[in-house]
């Protein structure tokens, strides 16, 4: 799946791998169920709901996607250790090429595996990746039970406030 990617990024989100339906369509976060473009525009880091289909939008707002791991699976916890951590290697180069002003990996416990931190918790991490800063926040996926949509929207706001947008 194409990473969505642009010049100038404020954010550039990272989700944990592609899921069967996103790589199916060839759009980020595209299951009807993931909360992550909901929780975007609630956010206020979109002026409407965008579809997923309408990813080519994300740089036009300073926003960009990739993943830890390129490979799509129906569960994230179908992934190996070793690939979150190969994922965690491509992504500090993928950053330090495209400089966004802040790095936001969409699942703490993928965050916890591939950059060795097994503590971190959801918030600004104390640490850069690629020498960007990082927030770690709650996987959008539908199967993520213990966040709600206004939760999730509620700690994107916190990085648009931030970066002073």
């Amino acid at each position: 799946m194409d990473d969505v990617l642009g010049p100038s990024l404020d954010v550039l989100f990272c989700g944990i791998n592609p899921g069967l339906m996103s790589e199916a369509t060839g759009h980020h976060f595209a299951r009807p169920g993931n909360r992550f473009w909901p929780a975007l525009h609630l956010s206020g880091f979109t002026p409407r709901l965008l579809a997923p289909s309408e990813q080519r939008l994300l740089p036009s707002y300073g926003l960009g996607i990739t993943n830890v791991v390129s490979r799509a699976s129906a569960k994230a916890s179908e992934l190996t250790r070793e690939e979150l951590v190969e994922g965690g290697r491509r992504l500090a180069g993928l950053v330090a090429e495209v400089r966004p002003r802040v790095l936001a990996v969409l699942g703490v416990s993928a965050y916890r595996a591939a950059f060795a931190r097994p503590k971190a918790v959801v918030g600004l991490q104390g640490e850069s990746v690629g020498g960007v800063p990082v927030w770690v926040l709650p996987n959008p996926s539908g199967l993520n039970a213990h966040w709600t949509l206004a939760g999730i929207a509620d700690e994107l706001r916190r990085v648009r406030e931030h970066i002073g947008r």
